[in-house]
């Protein structure tokens, strides 16, 4: 297998690619919010040309369990992805793009999906639709239907861990939470029923590794903040000795991100049921302040 690519592409790289059918990387619309219905109509409105929409809650989703059990968004199965990525036109032999209206939280969960499931050559737009809008760029309405594609999943791209891992990375203080500050202290708690964090775990909030205008700060600021934010011990280990978790997998997706552009870690772990699934037994410890 090929090395993996840089994690992000900036729009006048990805421009510059798709001025050619030979270079032109398949691309995954996946914006998406919290609460809010699917990105399909705003999609549909304008997109970039090609892109082809993706539907965080129910195709890179599958549903949570019974009493939540896997958290908001559980990981699909391989073959569910395996059929969503196809139907998408996402081949082997292809690269692929994933973008959303700004803050990449869905692209980075597409990515780090693609990723764990063995596709290397994959890119976050830096800054999503945003930035291409502002660079001048031109963009499409209405649908688009790709050729299908044949994508092969392996398992083998990322490391994910479920609730019983959780306990010795927090033991050792290598357990980072990328949820806002003040849910991660129990404040403010509008989303899950219960309010708090995963003991020993590290607030690393994933919002505040990006500019304003929604791109990802530089490597070198990215280092630097998130050196402070780890601790000088949890900095210099290997990204395989991290894990992460947010609320259901998304933000954790994006720090994840964050410190591969850092060039801090290879492969943190995610526990993609997060917050979300720790709270559907009762057993299992909280805290409501801060580290």
């Amino acid at each position: 297998m090929s090395a993996p690519v840089r994690p992000l592409i900036t729009v006048d790289e990805l421009h510059h690619l798709m001025s050619s059918p030979r270079t032109t990387p398949t691309l995954l619309d996946v914006r998406w919010e919290l609460g809010r219905p699917n990105g399909q109509s705003e999609y549909e409105q304008e997109h970039l040309p090609g892109a082809v929409y993706i539907d965080l809650d129910n195709q890179l989703s599958s549903p949570p369990g019974p009493d939540g059990k896997g958290g908001r968004h559980p990981m699909p199965d391989k073959k569910l992805f395996a059929s969503v990525m196809q139907h998408a036109g996402v081949r082997d032999d292809r690269p692929v793009v994933c973008y959303d209206a700004h803050d990449s939280l869905p692209a980075s969960r597409a990515w780090w999906m693609l990723r764990y499931y063995g596709k290397h050559d994959v890119q976050v737009l830096d800054g999503g639709l945003a930035a291409w809008l502002a660079a001048g760029y031109p963009t499409e309405s209405g649908s688009f239907t790709p050729k299908s594609g044949h994508f092969t999943p392996h398992k083998h791209g990322r490391h994910k861990i479920k609730a019983g891992d959780v306990q010795q990375y927090a033991d050792r203080g290598r357990l980072l939470d990328a949820r806002p500050s003040d849910r991660f202290r129990g404040e403010n708690e509008t989303i899950d029923k219960v309010a708090g964090h995963i003991p020993g775990a590290r607030n690393v909030p994933a919002v505040e590794n990006l500019e304003d205008d929604g791109r990802f700060l530089p490597p070198r600021q990215l280092r630097e903040r998130l050196t402070k934010r780890l601790g000088s011990k949890n900095a210099k280990t290997n990204g395989d000795e991290l894990a992460i978790y947010c609320g259901s997998g998304v933000q954790a997706a994006h720090l994840a991100l964050a410190l591969e552009v850092a060039g801090m870690a290879k492969d943190p772990a995610v526990y993609v049921g997060s917050w979300s699934d720790w709270i559907t037994k009762r057993d299992r410890p909280i805290e409501t302040w801060d580290d």
